[in-house]
């Protein structure tokens, strides 16, 4: 006798919707719900709303920059406000560094922060524009845009700018240490020179031979000398010239030992590898009550010689002017105001010759009693670890160590292992950088561009802490000065 299954019972009709709705054929059940929209505010905006609201994990004082990836929140951050122990205190040195790929936004960090800090009545100082990347802001801003360049402007390597102005109001001490300070920068200054002329440091004869010179000169000479003064005295032989150059009380000794200084020397006086640039009187001096740029994309690529000594020039002539007008507001006599200095392109700079790095070094040197934050930006740990000497190399991947955070954009993966040893990245973090520097796909489109994935992505380190992923989304008044790729487009 075959045994026949029980009829399964029928379900039990449902009193009420779940989740989704009625569930079965024709019941409209809705597979996929939209969630719910989420909205940010302060605590004053949303008091209403509490307990409700959530908290935000990141900072929220400084310039805002972009939204956590993760969170969506907002992330403020400037070295300046991250400095300041009156505001966060997060950071031990108002310096940032700046790194990533080509095309993904450093710039662009870099020029949000200036236009934020600008707002809290930080001025900006851009030492060296090249591409250019920041003369848009700073007009927009009615700052001061000075144009350097082959026939288009001057600056002479030997202007004290404002410290002697500055120094005849100050007494004592503080006179004599910013004249110090004013000589030091100007010996620096023509020693990077002739490191950049000739590819190899001066010798340390030869930069003695310049230090009395340019004291010599300054003792005789009235107004602001130029780089032919200092040939002159150093072809006069005065005395005290001549006893540091040990000449033994021989002329010809002493014509062979400054031969080849003289020679270099007088090859920066227009005849040339870099030209007329440094030899003459500056055309326009710095302001130090407004933004500063100074436009060197005059230059051709094609000139590294010149522009690397574009950019010692203009950083060594910023940075006096800065301790200028600090030396016054310090001693009460000028109010005092706060600097945020960029250094971009410092890969350009320190690969042009061996021996840079320190000239670098002792022009960054600026303390944190002065009120100077200061951004330095580059590609990769590779500009700073393919210079010719290990000592270079050390000291080069010291400027990311001594600076007080670290923002890094999409990166290759075989940058990793060099970043790692001075900077603690995790290996999700590792894998987050190296993810952003993906190209673009080929899929294009007429009168558009595809952003590649990793463009204004960026990762916040500061020490050991874990870091913040952001992204930078520019404003609608921001895209017009943040257009980089402007001779690209047609009318």
């Amino acid at each position: 006798m075959a045994r026949t299954k029980a009829p399964k019972p029928l379900p039990k009709p449902r009193t009420r919707p779940g989740p989704r709705g009625w569930a079965g054929r024709g019941g409209g059940a809705m597979p996929y719900l939209d969630p719910a929209p989420e909205w940010r505010g302060t605590t004053v905006q949303t008091c209403g709303l509490w307990p409700f609201g959530a908290g935000s994990g990141t900072p929220m004082i400084g310039v805002p920059l972009g939204r956590d990836l993760q969170s969506g929140a907002t992330v403020c951050c400037d070295p300046i406000s991250w400095f300041r122990t009156d505001r966060a205190g997060l950071i031990l040195n108002p310096s940032v560094f700046v790194l990533g790929q080509p095309g993904l936004g450093k710039s662009t960090v870099i020029r949000r922060m200036a236009l934020g800090l600008a707002g809290y009545g930080v001025h900006p100082m851009i030492f060296g524009d090249l591409k250019p990347d920041y003369v848009d802001l700073i007009r927009a801003m009615g700052g001061q845009v000075i144009t350097l360049g082959r026939g288009r402007g001057h600056l002479n390597v030997l202007d004290p700018g404002e410290s002697t102005a500055a120094a005849a109001r100050l007494t004592g001490d503080a006179r004599r240490a910013l004249l110090e300070d004013a000589h030091g920068r100007r010996l620096n200054m023509v020693s990077a020179l002739l490191t950049i002329l000739r590819r190899e440091p001066p010798t340390d004869r030869e930069e003695s031979i310049l230090n009395t010179a340019l004291r010599v000169l300054d003792a005789k000479h009235d107004g602001v000398p130029v780089l032919g003064d200092l040939v002159r005295v150093i072809k006069e032989a005065p005395e005290p010239v001549r006893a540091v150059a040990l000449d033994r009380g021989s002329m010809e000794r002493y014509q062979e030992i400054t031969e080849d200084l003289e020679s270099s020397l007088t090859s920066l006086l227009g005849e040339g590898k870099l030209g007329e640039t440094f030899a003459h009187p500056t055309t326009e001096p710095m302001h130090m009550d407004r933004p500063v740029c100074f436009d060197i994309s005059a230059i051709d690529d094609s000139e590294e010689q010149l522009q690397a000594a574009a950019l010692m020039a203009c950083w060594s002539y910023g940075f006096g002017a800065v301790a200028a007008a600090q030396a016054l507001a310090d001693n009460g006599l000028a109010p005092q105001r706060h600097y945020f200095l960029v250094l971009d392109e410092l890969w350009r700079a320190l690969r042009v010759g061996r021996g840079l790095v320190d000239r670098v070094d002792a022009l960054t040197r600026l303390n944190r009693q002065r009120g100077v934050g200061m951004a330095m930006v580059t590609h990769s740990m590779k500009d700073l670890l393919a210079l010719p000497s290990e000592e270079d190399r050390m000291k080069a991947s010291g400027f990311i160590e001594r600076s007080g955070m670290v923002i890094t954009g999409g990166l290759p993966r075989e940058e990793m292992p060099k970043l790692t040893q001075v900077v603690d990245l995790t290996s999700v973090e590792q894998s987050m950088v190296t993810s952003w520097s993906t190209p673009p796909g080929w899929t294009t489109h007429a009168g558009g561009e595809v952003a590649p994935p990793g463009r204004g992505n960026f990762l916040i380190k500061v020490g050991g802490r874990p870091g913040i992923p952001l992204h930078v989304d520019l404003t609608a008044a921001e895209l017009d000065v943040n257009d980089t790729n402007r001779k690209w487009h047609t009318r």
